[in-house]
């Protein structure tokens, strides 16, 4: 069935829960698995498009802050420990997301959390979206303050209404937003910073040595771990990453070099672009604090009016920054703003059967988002994200763990992914165990509670704590609770020959539309198939296969 046809379907289907999901579905597939007929893309115009989303100018004050407070040193060290974090735990998850085409939620609920487990992540994952896309809000209302004297609470709120038209849509139209506007992005970002090191060497000199406002420069143990704890707070960027990625392509003989090399570089390699960001706020921030002073310097504005000062006439610096922000701004919050309302439909649409529309939760996320901005949230930056991280590690964590412990080497997970109503338990202990206790002690450490000295390593304790007990609990329930049943009462196969998911079409006998093997499975009533969709809004549980008895 093509995509017109589909939607005239739907648009003829009745007007319930599941009708009105399918209807609104067919662009984000918001709620289920992307069917390779929609994946047309090649690697590279994924990889593009998900690269395109980390355009954020956060990176340069999170950067900056770090370096302002710690000093050069440990804000280096800082950022290049919470990378590699970022980068181990991001793989196992990227891979799973662009090989089995299901987002973060869904990896979660096969990987330790079950089907209503993984609610609690995604509400974590929807907070992400938004403090984020205060932060780059809040940047873009300091460039319009800055270029056009557009008073702060203003520029909320237009950086906040911008968005909205551009995230209407799905796929299609964020792939063209983030490929043509990407050269530009950079064009803006590297030039002035190239000329500025070429031009004036010494400040590269003055960049290293900068000690810091909370010591002599030398190197912390404490400094680095409060720092790393900012830095990782961008953990959760992976999911915003995933929900592009799941849009890869079949992974074949003849594209498996691209296929890897976008996974790769999409995926996990996001972050040494974030890290080479937080290291240039560094750099910006210490060249322009003798100027503006310790308060204005973390400002991405002022740090490129600084650095578009050296290379061209006073009357385009104003212009360019404002035209660097606003890009950055566009770019990051589509995806925020998108990610975001997967996430809260999502996780509103499994708790209640009910689908009152993704473009509800974009409205959601967003007055979340501008609370927090007319709150002044940017003056308070680093202990929002230095808490945020805590729940952010715990989960994450936890997931690749699940993926490259418990089903590779202990054998007690599922090896393929499942996400679907009635295959799943609702609650696993496994993943919301280690969790809720990784989180939770973590934030406890965070705030004091057990004692200043362990303050600032809270975010080590978070990823350990994750690490150790996720296999452990597996081990203690012996895996029982991955898996509800075995068999989803159809015969044809999930995979095809070479591992992807199966481009088989099969009618849902509920909303009368064709979708793929991998998002059907038999109905409890009726035995024909019946989608994940519709089995997300069903309210009796009249489609949902029982569970297998054990033996």
């Amino acid at each position: 069935m093509t995509t017109t046809e589909s939607r005239q379907a739907a648009a003829e289907g009745p007007e319930d829960a599941a009708g009105q999901a399918v209807k609104e579905t067919l662009e984000d597939y918001t709620l289920r698995f992307a069917p390779r007929s929609y994946r047309r893309w090649s690697p590279m115009v994924v990889a593009t498009t998900a690269l395109g989303g980390i355009a954020y100018m956060a990176d340069f004050s999170i950067g900056a802050g770090i370096g302002l407070a710690h000093g050069t040193g440990n804000a280096l060290v800082a950022i290049a420990v919470a990378a590699v974090v970022i980068f181990v735990t991001g793989f196992p998850l990227a891979y799973y997301g662009a090989r089995y085409n299901i987002d973060l939620d869904l990896i979660t609920r096969g990987s330790g959390f079950g089907y209503y487990g993984s609610v609690l992540t995604s509400v974590i994952f929807a907070s992400f979206t938004f403090i984020f896309f205060a932060l780059e809000g809040s940047i873009m209302a300091q460039g319009l303050e800055l270029g056009f004297g557009l008073p702060l609470w203003l520029g909320y709120a237009v950086s906040t209404l911008l968005v909205i038209p551009l995230v209407v849509y799905g796929m299609k139209a964020l792939t063209r937003l983030q490929v043509w506007t990407t050269p530009i992005w950079l064009l803006l970002m590297v030039a002035p910073l190239v000329h500025l090191v070429v031009t004036d060497p010494g400040s590269v000199d003055r960049f290293l040595a900068h000690p810091g406002t909370d010591g002599e420069g030398a190197l912390s143990t404490a400094s680095v771990m409060l720092g790393a704890g900012v830095c990782l707070s961008l953990i959760a960027q992976i999911g915003e990453q995933i929900d592009y990625l799941r849009f890869m392509p079949p992974r074949t003989a003849a594209n498996r070099r691209g296929w890897w090399t976008a996974v790769v570089m999409a995926g996990p390699g996001w972050v040494v672009l974030g890290a080479l960001k937080q290291a240039i706020g560094v750099f910006l921030a210490v060249h322009i604090l003798a100027e503006v002073g310790p308060a204005a310097a973390p400002e991405p504005i002022r740090q490129f009016r600084g650095a578009f000062e050296e290379m061209m006439p006073s009357w385009l610096v104003i212009p360019l920054a404002v035209v660097l922000v606003v890009i950055s701004q566009i770019k990051i919050n589509v995806t925020n703003a998108y990610s975001g309302s997967l996430a809260w439909t999502n996780s509103f649409t499994r708790v209640t059967g009910r689908y009152p529309g993704r473009m509800v939760f974009v409205l959601v996320n967003l007055t979340f988002a501008l609370a927090l901005m007319e709150a002044d949230m940017f003056s308070f930056l680093n202990g929002i994200l230095g808490f945020y991280s805590n729940c952010a590690i715990a989960w994450v964590v936890t997931v690749a763990t699940d993926i490259g412990v418990n089903k590779y080497l202990l054998k007690l997970s599922p090896l393929r992914p499942e996400f679907r109503r009635g295959m799943l338990y609702a609650v696993n202990p496994v993943g919301v165990v280690s969790f809720v206790a990784a989180s939770g002690l973590s934030i406890a450490l965070y705030f004091g509670l057990l004692g200043d000295t362990l303050q600032p390593y809270s975010p080590v304790a978070a990823a350990v704590i994750a690490f150790v007990l996720t296999p452990l609990t597996a081990v203690a329930t012996r895996g029982r609770y991955y898996l509800r049943r075995q068999d989803d009462g159809i015969d044809a196969p999930l995979l095809d020959p070479e591992g992807n998911p199966s481009g088989l079409l099969l009618d849902c006998h509920v909303c009368g539309l064709a979708y793929e093997r991998p998002d059907l499975t038999a109905c409890a009533a009726h035995g024909a198939a019946v989608c994940s969709l519709c089995l997300s809004t069903d309210r009796t549980g009249t489609h949902v296969l029982p569970a297998a008895v054990r033996p």
